[in-house]
């Protein structure tokens, strides 16, 4: 963020050996190590000069500087100083509520920001900072009036049209968002671009407007795809791993992101695993530790970890949501490092003192992305599993965990890390979260005689080719109904419009709300069947609907994305629902809805996987990782390099 920082004025009739002239001298210097970006020294030059005169431009381009140079604790004082001893200093409380962001206290931030004194003009660094603070508060209702004050006054930055997209994303204006993201497209985001031209595809995507998201997607495939390999590039590797079939494309974004991630990193001196004595120190890493999909997948699995072979720390950087599957989270290790605001470096450093032997990442390239933190090379061995369906691209990253089927041997050379495979699904899952109870389809407004077909996924997953299909199902079973989840402000109106384009009437659709876990499983367990997408799975979703006793069909494809759900019914003996291509797809769907009591025995059997399948086996996981990560910290401490570890069936 750019400000307008204020000059001293310095008479000419002030002696240069004077203290003022002494304190205009180092501000000069400062603005020579500013131009040169070199920040430590511009702040250090401004703080002499703060020092030798007490004109208040020194001291607000000391708190810039010192902003600029990641010292954000010494400008949050400075600035709060000057704050309290001039309380007109409009800029004063705008640059403390930047160092305030900058250390992760939001919410701070906008105290700060608020109690700027009523009759003084809000100018654009004010309303940029305000907007800023409120994003972060997840205060997106608040965010987007503050985004166009600022907006009113800077119509061409491509940022904040930005950031105004990302409020509304976060508030389920998809369409909104991405007309927000196409402007910053438009007018240029420079080194950005490839990673802002994913999102907009993705969020076009969630919109359901397929016909803008395969142009976005097409023309940025082209750019990407004419990119020498291995350059350093701002890209979107979540947008490839969830939308694009071709995983060596995958893998090719991927490197992209990893080599500009590493460009701004210096790495800690590396540390050498080595044998010692006692527990093997885990550390998982993640900003997900509340109610989110990851936690739900992982917590029993945490509990179960042997306490007397393995010292398991999280290493947190998420919000605490006050959910019960937060403490639930906290409680399930040994030591819970709350580290949310801090710099990546500080959170390397951190997971360095504690001489973490393995580093888990549980984000990849995802939202809040972590791999920065990985860069610096904090541990001797570094794992990517669970949050991203890909390869990181990451030459410092060792490992991905995965299983036969995500992770085939054979597909080696769509993974940068070398693959360790878990002897049965790699995606934990929680046995111990709640049993559907009884309920009727009238108590979530579903027909009770219509063959109920469930789909309820993410939007983005929801294709144009994918919907085709689901319409032709529907054309074939005339008593057949969709089933899908409310997932955004848009979706209902986009699909019920698609529908009846493709002569399906709207009330074949029908839109459930987001609900809490519980009602989640019970709804989910009326449906008939379950009806995966492609070429992105449902991956948690499809573990749900096995849980609640529902058939799955699924199309694999080449791609982890596409190889979730294959995975998983693996795992409960129902490989035959797992097809190759379309056509199987659809023969398949329609013989198990002619078929009740066919859909009556598979769900019989996978009441019984519940207690039998280690898929639904925390401990049972728990081991099987545990003996992963010692095959590695073995492997490591004799002085080879990690190598692919096939899987290792136990009893």
């Amino acid at each position: 963020m750019a400000f307008v920082l204020p000059q001293p004025v310095i008479p000419r009739s002030v002696p240069p050996s004077s203290p003022r002239g002494r304190a205009y001298r180092q501000w000069q210097k400062g603005q020579d190590h500013a131009r040169r970006e070199q920040w430590q020294h511009a702040a250090s030059a401004f703080e002499q000069a703060s020092s030798l005169d007490a004109d208040t431009s020194y001291a607000l381009t000391a708190a810039h500087a010192l902003i600029k140079a990641g010292r954000a604790t010494d400008a949050q004082r400075r600035a709060g100083q000057l704050r309290l001893r001039h309380p007109r200093e409009r800029l004063a409380y705008t640059l403390e509520a930047q160092a305030l962001l900058a250390l992760g206290r939001a919410e701070e931030a906008v105290r700060c920001l608020d109690e700027l004194p009523a009759d003084l003009a809000r100018d654009h660094a004010y309303w940029v900072s305000l907007a800023m603070a409120l994003q972060r508060c997840q205060r997106h209702g608040d965010a987007i009036p503050a985004f166009m004050n600022a907006l009113a006054g800077a119509l061409d930055n491509a940022v904040l049209h930005f950031h105004l997209g990302q409020s509304f994303k976060d508030l389920g204006l998809k369409s909104q968002a991405a007309e927000c993201l196409r402007t910053a497209v438009l007018l240029g985001l420079g080194a950005s671009d490839c990673a802002a031209r994913g999102q907009l595809a993705f969020m076009e995507r969630e919109a359901g407007d397929w016909r803008a998201a395969a142009a976005t997607l097409a023309s940025l495939r082209q750019t990407l795809q004419a990119t020498p390999d291995a350059k350093p590039v701002e890209t979107s590797p979540f947008t490839h791993a969830v939308l694009v079939d071709d995983p060596l494309e995958q893998l090719k974004v991927a490197r992209h992101y990893a080599m500009h991630v590493l460009r701004n990193v210096r790495a800690l001196p590396r540390r050498e695993a080595h044998a010692h004595d006692g527990r093997l120190r885990l550390a998982y890493l993640s900003a997900d530790f509340h109610q989110h999909a990851t936690s739900q997948l992982m917590a029993q699995m945490l509990e179960c970890h042997d306490r007397q072979a393995f010292e398991v720390t999280l290493l947190s950087t998420g919000p605490d949501d006050g959910s019960e599957m937060r403490r639930r989270i906290a409680g399930a290790c040994e030591h819970f490092e709350n580290l949310r605001g801090q710099s990546f470096e500080a959170i390397a450093r951190r997971a360095r003192a504690l001489d973490i032997d393995i580093l888990v990442d549980l984000k990849g390239a995802t939202h809040d992305t972590l791999l920065p933190v990985l860069a610096h090379r904090p541990a001797p061995l570094q794992v990517t599993w669970l949050g991203f369906p890909g390869s990181t691209g990451a030459p410092f990253i060792d490992y991905i965990v995965g299983d036969r089927i995500v992770t085939p041997l054979a597909a080696a050379d769509h993974f940068s890390e070398k693959i360790a495979q878990l002897p049965h699904c790699y995606q934990p899952n929680d046995a111990a979260r709640a049993l559907p109870r009884a309920s009727t389809r009238a108590e979530w407004g579903a027909p009770q005689g219509a063959l109920l077909l469930c789909a309820f996924h993410q939007s983005y997953k929801i294709s144009e080719e994918v919907f085709d299909l689901w319409c032709e199902l529907l054309r074939e079973r005339s008593d057949a109904v969709l089933w899908l989840l409310r997932w955004n402000v848009n979706v209902q109106s986009t699909l019920t419009a698609a529908a009846l384009a493709r002569g399906i009437a709207p009330q074949r659709l029908l839109f459930a709300p987001i609900a809490p876990l519980a009602d989640h499983l019970s709804r989910l367990a009326c449906a008939d069947l379950y009806l995966d997408a492609w070429p992105c799975n449902a991956h948690t979703t499809a573990g749900e609907a096995l849980w609640a006793g529902v058939p799955v069909v699924t199309l694999k494809g080449e791609t982890f994305a596409q190889r979730v759900a294959a995975s998983l019914l693996h795992n409960v003996d129902q490989d035959e629902w797992v097809c190759s291509d379309r056509d199987s797809y659809r023969q398949r769907v329609l013989e198990l809805a002619a078929d009740p009591d066919r859909r009556a025995s598979i769900r019989q059997h996978l009441h019984s996987q519940r207690g039998q399948s280690v898929l639904f086996d925390g401990a049972h996981f728990a081991r099987d990782l545990e003996r992963l990560y010692l095959r590695m910290w073995e492997r490591a401490t004799s002085g080879a390099a990690p190598t692919h570890l096939p899987a290792m069936v136990t009893a």
